[in-house]
């Protein structure tokens, strides 16, 4: 049975490390001899995760951005490469990205950009991020409100997933990251689907025992199809949807969290799995009934503006937009939908 404990996942280039001890970083670091040490975080990793690390580097340059999905922009980037050139940064340095989805998808393309390419370290220290944002080599930022618009494949020399972050979390960002792990479940395990069905609240989730196996299903479908020409577009499934919410909300000001907007996407695109996939009508209410009781917070936004946002998602083809449906609970597959199907009931 797979479990966090000593445990690492391997993947084609790098291994996915599930580390007691924050040690553990500072002994990889000593057998890489880099020539210099930089750690980007947020304003939230800066107070509760960095004091936890710092004492296992030694000097390294730190480079603070300011929490949240708004920062995570050109500009953003900008400040950061300015840091890395001022902070002396050469090829033969590496950036350790301590923090959630926007620090590492940022930090990962502002590494790989910078002198055509430094070493980077994805430490994720939400939900969202250990099972998800850190794996698979997608990094970038978001372009005039466009979801991750701008951006490359690149994978890190190590992830380092440390389950005692999770504690630094308020509940809100637990909810937001556990969005993932349904949504893994839901479309490569169906065993982890039944056994979600106990544990509505992530508050109360084993995560020893549940968060390998959730990222075993992404580690499939990466290996499988690393660049997204095919089976990996199955892991975009509630995104299609959840990216034009978060486009949208972020044009209103709002806060909406990602695995929010993934959240309320999963329960528009479980409706058109059945309409368009075959899903049976008992299994689509059962997934609804599930995602509406365990999140509550999910944005809702205008149908005509959503459709208008996703016209202009990266996957389309044919003015048709792709989304990831559900044929059945554990499988699913990329299917091209007509702009304007009903979202709603």
């Amino acid at each position: 049975m797979l479990n966090a404990k000593n445990h690492i996942i391997p993947l084609t280039d790098y291994s996915i490390s599930f580390i007691h001890s924050l040690e553990d970083i500072q002994a990889w670091l000593g057998s890489r001899n880099y020539t210099r040490i930089a750690v980007l975080v947020d304003e939230n990793t800066r107070q509760h995760c960095w004091p936890l690390l710092e004492p296992f580097l030694d000097s390294p340059l730190l480079i603070e951005i300011p929490t949240g999905e708004a920062y995570k922009n050109l500009e953003t980037c900008q400040y950061i490469w300015a840091q890395m050139l001022e902070g002396g940064l050469d090829r033969g340095s590496v950036l350790l990205n301590l923090g959630g989805g926007v620090v590492g998808d940022m930090g990962g393309f502002c590494a790989q950009t910078y002198m055509r390419g430094i070493d980077f370290v994805q430490i994720p220290t939400t939900l969202l991020a250990q099972v998800d944002a850190s794996i698979g080599g997608k990094l970038g930022v978001d372009f005039q409100h466009y979801k991750n618009m701008v951006g490359l494949f690149a994978d890190p020399e190590a992830v380092f997933i440390h389950l005692p972050f999770l504690e630094t979390l308020p509940h809100r960002q637990l909810v937001s990251g556990y969005a993932e792990v349904v949504k893994h479940a839901l479309i490569g395990d169906a065993g982890l689907w039944e056994e979600l069905q106990s544990q509505p609240d992530p508050a109360t989730v084993d995560w020893d025992k549940i968060l390998p196996r959730a990222i075993m299903v992404k580690k499939r479908i990466v290996e499988a199809d690393p660049l997204e020409k095919g089976l990996r577009q199955v892991l975009n499934f509630g995104h299609t949807v959840g990216h034009a919410i978060e486009t949208w909300g972020l044009s209103q000001g709002l806060d909406v969290l990602h695995g929010e907007a993934v959240a309320a996407g999963m329960i528009a695109e479980i409706r058109l799995s059945h309409q368009h996939a075959g899903l049976p009508e008992g299994e689509m209410n059962r997934i609804v009934t599930f995602l509406e009781k365990g999140f509550p917070s999910m944005p809702i936004a205008p149908e005509v503006d959503l459709w208008s946002i996703m016209r202009k998602d990266k996957k389309n083809r044919g003015g048709q937009i792709r989304m990831a449906l559900l044929e059945a609970v554990g499988r699913a597959k990329a299917i091209m939908v007509k702009p304007g199907a009903g979202l709603g009931e």
